[in-house]
């Protein structure tokens, strides 16, 4: 059976409807304190690879779940005024995410290009994995 849109198309589509924040405008964000992190990659790439400081871990699959008030796993991070900004490894999950969340309503989220190896790659912070609690409010 054919699919009738790939995930390159859903990707475009995506990109031409969330905003995307550089890695400069994301430094700046993170060094002022005025954004929460969420790392929606799988537990085994934070791990392997550590994230961003202080960045809340949201694993992609419970995104719309932790998201939605009504939803009994509904986080209070989400519920904040700041800047949500979403980042997977290479911006393609994120992108998607972003959508889905601005489609829920939510008007302060965006994603960062390129990316977590982005990050990593301009030498900017990155902190181990840590157990992550549950109520834990961001926005530093």
């Amino acid at each position: 059976m054919a699919i009738s849109k790939g995930y390159k198309t859903l990707l475009d589509e995506a990109m031409q409807q969330v905003k995307t924040i550089t890695l400069e405008e994301a430094r700046e964000l993170y060094e002022l304190s005025e954004a929460c992190f969420i790392d929606i990659r799988d537990i085994r790439e934070l791990e392997r690879d550590g994230m961003i400081p202080e960045a809340v871990h949201a694993p992609r699959g419970m995104l719309e779940f932790w998201v939605d008030p009504d939803s009994p796993y509904y986080r209070e991070v989400f519920g904040q005024s700041c800047p949500l900004i979403l980042y997977c490894q290479s911006a393609w999950r994120s992108a998607l995410a972003t959508l889905t969340l601005q489609q829920m309503g939510l008007d302060n989220v965006c994603h960062l290009e390129g990316g977590f190896k982005n990050w990593m790659g301009a030498g900017l912070p990155v902190a181990e994995k840590r157990a992550v609690s549950h109520s834990l409010i961001c926005c530093f």
